[in-house]
């Protein structure tokens, strides 16, 4: 099966190139570093420790582990890879020069190797479910520890995966350890064809999350200065059509409290000027974070069109949507509003982390949506009845602090590998 695996990257080379090429014609920020894409362009590091995550989410996921990684190894350079632009531009945003960044290459073996050959990994750690068969053969026949980190497969994965069962088994073969998200998880991998002995439960390193400790006076601060005296609230990583469900909800909103402030941001830089004609076509009134220039009284939406500023933005509001779940996307992390102390509201398309989204809903710290009309209600109860947002707050809080620890088991399954 691994000759028709390698022999189909190859036929699929040419029309992966010109997908890169036409997206990079309407966003440039696709046609940068292209060549590591293919291959070419790599630094040249030696016994570096490897991160992957793909996007956004997974990057801001690893934020602890990658600290922890710099304090434990400093002699070890940090290299981490992604898929898209915006993973690449949260890597800069939020680690500068302290980390290596490139994107990962094409599947095709000679450009597997080519990287390989460039940055020499010590260890590799990937995100989640990210799985590369040729990439993940490469650390095998080099030696290179590979831990799936907080790694989950939901039971339609597994599904898929046994149509390609042969092909899964091999790539799972290579001394990979598998640290799951829970047991649940970890019982999917190994009827996989995972080994036992190294497939451990370790958590989610998504609940060890670490901001800033003077963000919450940072959001006082910007929000004295931006919002005044008003009520808050936030619409956070949101996709295509999920924007118009969004002011829908907050014109339904304005009309009983016209004092309202929606601050909205979308998940990609790439929408931002769009989002905002959206705004202005539906005649409500729209400041931009890039304006810079405070809200008047007469203000309506606050578009948040920077990257990098989202916890910012969460911690200068009372309530929190959490987007790419009124759409089919999966959901977005739910764990930084909830250290902040935010009542959540989130839409039904969660199964991105539906475990973590089960959780907050059961224990009360977050309701779930379907349209604009429910999420009116639900953002409205909670701005006028500040006790049932507190307790809600309260309840996410304990989530997160009940769910740490992960990060602390990963690391000492680590050591010894580095070691």
């Amino acid at each position: 099966m691994r000759f028709f695996y390698n022999l189909l990257t190859y036929l699929l080379y040419l029309p992966y190139v010109g997908y890169w090429l036409v997206r990079g014609i309407t966003n440039r920020s696709y046609l940068h570093k292209i060549g590591e894409r293919l291959g070419i362009g790599y630094p040249r590091l030696d016994r570096c420790i490897w991160i992957h995550a793909v996007s956004v989410g997974e990057v801001v996921a690893a934020v602890p582990l990658i600290r922890a990684l710099g304090r434990r190894y400093p002699d070890r350079p940090l290299l981490v890879t992604t898929v898209t632009p915006t993973g690449a531009a949260r890597v800069a945003s939020l680690f500068g020069d302290e980390v290596y960044h490139t994107y990962i290459p094409f599947e095709a073996p000679t450009m597997v190797n080519r990287f390989f050959a460039a940055t020499n990994p010590e260890i590799a750690l990937v995100l989640e479910t990210e799985i590369w068969p040729n990439l993940y053969r490469g650390c095998g026949v080099r030696e290179i520890p590979l831990v799936l980190v907080s790694a989950r497969i939901s039971p339609t994965s597994v599904r898929g995966y046994r149509r390609l069962l042969p092909l899964f088994r091999e790539t799972l073969s290579h001394g990979i350890i598998i640290a799951a998200q829970s047991d649940a998880d970890a019982e999917r991998f190994l009827s996989l064809g995972a080994s036992s002995e190294r497939t451990r439960v370790t958590g989610n390193i998504k609940f060890d999350v670490e901001l800033p400790a003077d963000l919450a006076a940072r959001g006082r601060e910007l929000r004295e200065e931006l919002f005044g005296q008003r009520p808050v609230w936030i619409a956070a990583s949101t996709h295509e059509g999920e924007e118009e469900i969004v002011l829908d909800a907050q014109r339904k909103l304005l009309q009983v409290m016209p004092e309202l402030l929606l601050v909205l941001v979308p998940r990609h830089p790439q929408r931002f000027a769009g989002v905002r004609d959206m705004v202005a076509r539906q005649r409500m009134s729209v400041v931009a974070r890039t304006d810079g220039v405070p809200c008047r009284a007469s203000t309506q939406v606050f578009l948040g069109d920077t990257m990098g500023e989202l916890t910012l933005f969460y911690a200068a509001s009372d309530v929190a949507f959490v987007g790419g779940s009124l759409v089919p996307i999966g959901g977005h992390n739910l764990l930084e509003p909830a250290a902040l102390g935010l009542p959540l509201v989130s839409g039904t398309h969660v199964f991105n982390a539906q475990e973590i989204a089960d959780m907050f809903v059961d224990k009360g710290a977050c309701k779930l949506v379907q349209d604009s009309a429910e999420l009116a209600a639900e953002i409205g109860r909670l701005l006028s009845d500040a006790d049932t947002a507190s307790r809600q707050g309260d309840a996410g809080r304990e989530i997160l602090e009940r769910n740490r620890g992960a990060l602390a088991r990963l690391l000492a399954m680590i050591e010894p590998l580095m070691d």
